[in-house]
C-alpha cells in the first residue's frame, strides 16, 4: 500500500477553495500510484474554527462542499478529509471534530476525535463533543488502520511535556491488532515542537508494533502558526519520511518497502524562527486580503528585524517604511533607518513629528496648564506616531506591523494607541536578545542590517539622552525572567523576577489590547495567556 501524506495549507472558511485544493492533491498522489491519501485535521474547513461554530449556517456550508467533493474523488485511491459534523445529540456538544474515509461510490466512513485540547490557545471542549478512539478502526487494502485525529496521541508523558490528561486512551487499545496507525494533525509550531511530535508518535508506533503516519497543517491562522512537518515512522519508532517544513507538500510512503521521501532540511533556531515569523505575516496578509505592509522605522533593532521579515513575506515593492523623527531623535535614527530601507530595497517616507509634537502640546497646556516633562510628553510624541501609522493604514488599505518584542510587552514598556498599535505583532514573541539574534542571522551573508543599529544601545528616543536600561533591567537578565515567568510558568525567585511580576499585573490592560502576536514559543502572549487585569495577586 502506498499512502500519500498531503500536508495542505487550507483556508479557515475557504470551503471551496479547500474543496479544490483537496482534488488536485489527490490527483496528483494518484497520479503517483497511492491507494490512500491523508489530509491534514480538519483540512476542508480550516484550523481553529474558535467561535465561527455558533454559526451552524458555516457548518452546513462547508457540509455542502463536502458532497461536492466527494462526487469528485477519482477512482482508484481513497481519501481521508479533516472536516466539523453534527452529533446529533439532544445533550452534548453541537459537533464533532471529524475525520470522512472517501472513496467514489462508496458511502463516506465517519472518525471522531476523542481527546479536545483546552490548554494554551485551544478551546474545543468549548462546541465539540468527545469523540471515542475504540471506533477508530477500519480495513483498508487488508490493513487493518487505526486513525487519530491530533491531540488523541498526546496522552503519553514526555519528559518535558506532562501530559493534560489523566488517561491515554491508546494505552487501551494496545491488544488491538493494527497494521497501521494514521493521525491527521493541526499542530502549532514552537521551537521545541518537533521534538515532542517525533516522541509521541514513535510511542505509539512502538506501542501497537506497527508503523505510523503523521499529516500535519502548514499555514498561518491569525496568530498560530502551522509548520507542516509531517513524517513518517517504522514500527520502531524510527523516521523513513518527512515532508518540507513552512511550505505544501505532498510525500509518499510505500508500506511494502518501509520507504518514503525525505526533504533535506537543516536549520538552526533562528532560521526557524525566520521561516515561521515569514509563514505568518504572509498568510495572515493573503487570508485577510491585504497585500501592502508598513511600519516605523526608528534606526533601532526591533523595526530591522520587522523589516526584513515582512521583505521576506511580501517582496521589497509592497512593503514602506516611515520615519518619523521627533524633538528628541538623534539624527543618525534617521540615516540608519533610510540606509537599512536602500538595503532593503523598500520605499522610505520621511514625516517629522516636530511641529506636531509642539502644536498638540500647546493645545494640551492651554487647556490643562503647562506641566514638567513627564511620560504625558513621552507618550504624545508616540501616540502622534500611531495616529500618522494609521492614518497611511487607511489612506493606502496597508497593514501595520508592530514593532514590539516579548520583553517590552512583559514589562509593559510601550505606548497604548502609539507604537503599539497595528494589525499584526511579528516579534512579539521574541525576547530581546532573540531579536538580536535575528538581526545576526540576516546579516549573515552580507549586512542588510546596518551594522551600527545592531550595536547602538536601544533607545525610544522620547526624552533627552534616553537609553531603555534607564528603566528596564539589563536586557539578559530580563529575557530570563521572561522566560521563566511567561514561557516556563514558574515561581518568582530574583529581584527581577519579583519586579516583573508586579509589572505583568499593572500592564495588563495594554496587552489586552495588543494586536495579535505571532506565536513560536511555549507560551505567548495572546489568547493562550488569559490574565485578568483587575487582581491583587503579587506572588
Amino acid at each position: 500500500m502506498r499512502v500519500a501524506l498531503a500536508q495542505i495549507n487550507s483556508t479557515l472558511g475557504d470551503f471551496a477553495g479547500n474543496r479544490e485544493k483537496m482534488v488536485a492533491f489527490t490527483k496528483r498522489a494518484l497520479e503517483k500510484r497511492c491507494d490512500l491519501v491523508v489530509f491534514p485535521e480538519l483540512s476542508l474547513m480550516g484550523y481553529l474554527p474558535n467561535d465561527l461554530l455558533e454559526r451552524p449556517s458555516i457548518i452546513d456550508e462547508q457540509l455542502r462542499e463536502f458532497e461536492k467533493f466527494c462526487k469528485q474523488v477519482p477512482e482508484g485511491i481513497a481519501v481521508l478529509c479533516g472536516l466539523m459534523t453534527y452529533t446529533g445529540l439532544k445533550v452534548g456538544k453541537p459537533y464533532y471534530n471529524s475525520a470522512a474515509l472517501v472513496q467514489r461510490g462508496k458511502k463516506p466512513k465517519y472518525f471522531h476525535k476523542q481527546l479536545l485540547p483546552t490548554y494554551d490557545v485551544f478551546d474545543e471542549a468549548r462546541h465539540i463533543e468527545h469523540g471515542s478512539l475504540s471506533e477508530g478502526f477500519f480495513k483498508f487494502k487488508g490493513k487493518r488502520i487505526l486513525l487519530t485525529i491530533c491531540e488523541d496521541i498526546w496522552g503519553w508523558t514526555l519528559p518535558d511535556h506532562p501530559t493534560n490528561y489523566l488517561a491515554n486512551p491508546l494505552v487501551a487499545l494496545k491488544r488491538e491488532k493494527v497494521d497501521l496507525v494514521l493521525n491527521m494533525s493541526a499542530s502549532p509550531f514552537t521551537f521545541a515542537k518537533a521534538k515532542d511530535r517525533l516522541a509521541v508518535v514513535s510511542l505509539t508506533a512502538k506501542n501497537f508494533k506497527t508503523p505510523m503516519i503523521y499529516v500535519n497543517l502548514v499555514g498561518g491562522q491569525d496568530e498560530i502558526i502551522f509548520d507542516g512537518g509531517s513524517f513518517a515512522v517504522d514500527a520502531k519508532g524510527r523516521e523513513i519520511a518527512r515532508c518540507i517544513s513552512f511550505d505544501e507538500d505532498l510525500n509518499v510512503v510505500d508500506l511494502a518497502t518501509g520507504e518514503g521521501g525525505f526533504r533535506d532540511e537543516s536549520f538552526d533556531q533562528m532560521e526557524l524562527a525566520r521561516r515561521a515569523l515569514v509563514l505568518g505575516l504572509r498568510d495572515y496578509a493573503r487570508k485577510t486580503g491585504l497585500t501592502k505592509m508598513h511600519l516605523g522605522l526608528s534606526g533601532g533593532i526591533d523595526s530591522a528585524v520587522v523589516a526584513c521579515l515582512a521583505v521576506d513575506a511580501l517582496g521589497p515593492s509592497k512593503v514602506i517604511g516611515v520615519t518619523m523623527p521627533g524633538p528628541f531623535n538623534e539624527s543618525r535614527s534617521k540615516t540608519l533607518s533610510e540606509k537599512l530601507a536602500k538595503n532593503l530595497g523598500i520605499r522610505c517616507y520621511d514625516l517629522p513629528i516636530v511641529d506636531a509634537y509642539a502644536a498638540t502640546l500647546k493645545a494640551f497646556e492651554d487647556a490643562f496648564g503647562s506641566a514638567e516633562f513627564s511620560v504625558v510628553n513621552e507618550n504624545m510624541q508616540a501616540r502622534l506616531r500611531g495616529m500618522f501609522m494609521m492614518a497611511l493604514a487607511n489612506r493606502e488599505n496597508s497593514m501595520l506591523l508592530t514593532t514590539g518584542n516579548k520583553s517590552e510587552f512583559a514589562t509593559g514598556y510601550s505606548t497604548l494607541y502609539g507604537d503599539m498599535c497595528g494589525a499584526l505583532a511579528p516579534i512579539g514573541d521574541l525576547v530581546k536578545g532573540e531579536v538580536y539574534a535575528l538581526a545576526r542571522h540576516y546579516n549573515r551573508e552580507h549586512e542588510v542590517i546596518p551594522a551600527e543599529i545592531i550595536d547602538r544601545p536601544p533607545s525610544a528616543e522620547l526624552r533627552p539622552d534616553q537609553k531603555d536600561q534607564d528603566s528596564l533591567p539589563p536586557y539578559d537578565v530580563l529575557d530570563a525572567s521572561v522566560r521563566r515567568l511567561i514561557e516556563y510558568q514558574k515561581p518568582a525567585k530574583s529581584k527581577v523576577d519579583k519586579w516583573l511580576v508586579e509589572r505583568l499585573a499593572v500592564t495588563e490592560f495594554k496587552r489586552w489590547q495588543a494586536p495579535p502576536i505571532l506565536k513560536v514559543s511555549g507560551h505567548a502572549f495572546g489568547r493562550g495567556r488569559r490574565m485578568p487585569i483587575a487582581h491583587k495577586a503579587r506572588v
